[in-house]
């Protein structure tokens, strides 16, 4: 017991002569590590299912190192300024006055400025990497025989109805790409959705993640046209004329959606691919991606668009191109019959009860029961 106790002054004494600038690189490098280890492993994110989800995955592990090292820091510091610097019992003294300590406030202004800054650059960076800054339509020629506008202008522009033009704009020549295709025009119907003109000047009004550097003047491998309704998503494949309640795609090809809404705004988003795009009435959205791990997600509406908000959420497959092709060719030929007519004639040749026997089982319905119900 004497020798533990002699042990633990050896140690207090030790602890008391380090200087406060050992203590503080000590700390500093602990607290460096912590930040880097928990900003490479904090598993929030669910899986990184395309090759842009990489790249905004190290964006989003660089700002989880960055707070939580600034989180750590100002906690501890909050927490041993309390026990340190606590009144203690019996003591009314007023404390020393201090002035502030202008090298201080200098310093912390200058690292939150310097930290900013650096993470708007590779914000930045991440965004053109992923196809979202195209400069080519963000100096678009204005339409002709209009002016160019101010900004303020042209955005005003866009908030209203204006009469329809002779001259082509990229917003109708999207939509009439789209139209082209009878599913995608059955399923959209366009009467019901007014072209809006695009702001003179500013590009494409309409929201679009385009090809990443990589893929620029590359045709992507498949095109899909989306339309989103209240309360559900269609798909629609131009080159086979496939209509389709779930997002079926290759892995390792370029995708790209053209999409719209029937209604209201709605917004297509995938957690795993990282991405989230507006869809809205009288616009033509695009996003592109490249899908890399074969699963299933889910696709969800992140606009609220109406009281079944939540209920809008529809199936996104990914499967190897041998699958894709597959499913591609059963679902053609599932087109080419007539299915409405075949289960007409399937319910037809089946009595109420048979019909039905399948879902009545699973909710727990006798076949007795529905007898009576339909005699009665």
């Amino acid at each position: 017991m004497w020798l533990i106790v002699k042990k633990l002054k050896i140690i207090k004494s030790l602890t008391v002569n380090i200087p406060s600038s050992i203590w503080t690189l000590l700390i500093g490098i602990v607290l460096t590590l912590t930040s880097l280890w928990y900003g490479q492993n904090h598993g929030l994110l669910p899986t990184a299912a395309s090759d842009e989800a990489t790249l905004v995955d190290g964006l989003f592990d660089t700002m989880m190192t960055i707070g939580t090292g600034l989180f750590v820091l100002v906690q501890g510091i909050l927490i041993y300024a309390a026990f340190k610097f606590r009144r203690r019992q019996g003591d009314n003294t007023d404390a020393p006055p201090v002035f502030g300590n202008i090298p201080l406030e200098i310093l912390w202004t200058a690292i939150p400025a310097i930290i900013v800054i650096g993470l708007s650059i590779y914000s930045f960076d991440v965004y053109n990497e992923i196809g979202g800054f195209d400069p080519h339509s963000a100096h678009e020629a204005p339409i002709a025989g209009q002016a160019m506008k101010m900004p303020g202008a042209a955005i005003a522009a866009t908030l209203n109805d204006t009469p329809p033009s002779t001259e082509p704009n990229a917003n109708q020549i999207k939509s009439d790409e789209a139209m082209s295709n009878p599913a995608t025009a059955s399923v959209r119907n366009s009467d019901q959705i007014p072209q809006k003109r695009d702001a003179p000047g500013m590009g494409i009004v309409s929201p679009g993640i385009g090809a990443s550097p990589d893929n620029e003047g590359k045709v992507p491998g498949l095109a899909v046209n989306v339309t989103g309704l209240q309360y559900a998503w269609i798909f629609t494949y131009p080159d086979t004329g496939v209509v389709a309640s779930e997002l079926h795609v290759p892995a390792g090809k370029e995708v790209k959606l053209d999409m719209t809404a029937n209604d209201v705004i709605h917004a297509f988003w995938v957690p795993e691919l990282r991405l989230k795009q507006d869809v809205i009435p009288g616009r033509q959205s695009e996003i592109r991606f490249t899908p890399k791990i074969v699963g299933e997600y889910k696709v969800i509406c992140a606009e609220l668009c109406g009281p079944y908000h939540g209920a809008m959420n529809t199936k996104f497959i990914v499967e190897t191109p041998e699958n894709f092709d597959k499913w591609m060719q059963e679902q053609q030929v599932a087109t080419k019959g007539n299915l409405e007519q075949a289960i007409a004639l399937n319910a037809a040749d089946r009595s109420p009860a048979e019909f039905l026997s399948p879902y009545t089982a699973q909710m727990g319905i006798q076949p007795e029961t529905l007898h009576q119900l339909h005699h009665h």
